[in-house]
């Protein structure tokens, strides 16, 4: 990944790969990788979040009615 720096503007700089690493999902997946997750947590984790974007994706479609 590249971040460059014009004008010796660090600041806007690190913001800039800050947005580039949480679109990219780094800081989630360092975050997870802290600690072991057992396999079952993990399931666990990737099934509650399909039931919240499902719900998520019900409750859009119910307000546009």
């Amino acid at each position: 990944m590249r971040v460059d720096v014009y004008d010796n503007n660090v600041d806007q700089a690190i913001r800039s790969l800050k947005k580039k690493l949480n679109r990219e999902g780094s800081f989630k997946e360092i975050k997870r990788r802290q600690n072991f997750e057992k396999p079952c947590q993990t399931k666990r984790k990737a099934k509650i979040e399909a039931v919240r974007r499902e719900r998520k994706r019900q409750r859009i479609a119910r307000s546009k009615y």
